[in-house]
């Protein structure tokens, strides 16, 4: 697990501290939804059964509509096994086009808009929304209220 700098910045509680903060979680229903990429961050990925280790960009997305949003985290490998997922980002972003050769834009991501179909799944007994797919645009991507 990666520690971020904003992790480490917190403070400690101590046993007799007061606390008052609580969960915003916020749980879509299946579907497609405008997104905005609100983080990106260069990663790595030490390797799996599927996947051998190598760099991955972690996404911090803020999905959904006007009224309904939930912040979901994706991780895009950078391998060729999942090279089509890497097109299908920049494509819904618009920083790609079909059958175009292009160097990966990382600058053009954070705030990059598009649309995504969402799927719930459930980890350790818990509902979670992931990242089915990246949706081509129409036209250049809006997110509500941007």
């Amino acid at each position: 697990m990666n520690t971020t700098y904003e992790d480490m910045n917190r403070e400690l509680l101590d046993w007799d501290s007061e606390i008052e903060q609580e969960s915003e979680f916020t749980l879509l229903p299946a579907g497609e939804y405008p997104f905005r990429v609100l983080k990106f961050e260069r990663s790595h990925f030490e390797g799996s059964d599927k996947m051998p280790s190598c760099k991955m960009a972690l996404l911090t997305l803020e999905v959904g509509e006007p009224g309904k949003t939930a912040t979901v985290t994706d991780r895009l490998y950078l391998h060729t096994k999942s090279e089509w997922k890497l097109s299908q980002f920049f494509i819904s972003i618009g920083e790609k086009k079909h059958g175009e050769r292009v160097k990966m834009n990382w600058p053009a991501v954070p705030g990059a808009t598009g649309r995504c179909k969402v799927t719930v799944r459930q980890y350790n007994g818990n509902d979670y929304n992931n990242i089915a797919a990246y949706l081509e645009p129409a036209e250049k991507p809006k997110y509500p209220g941007f």
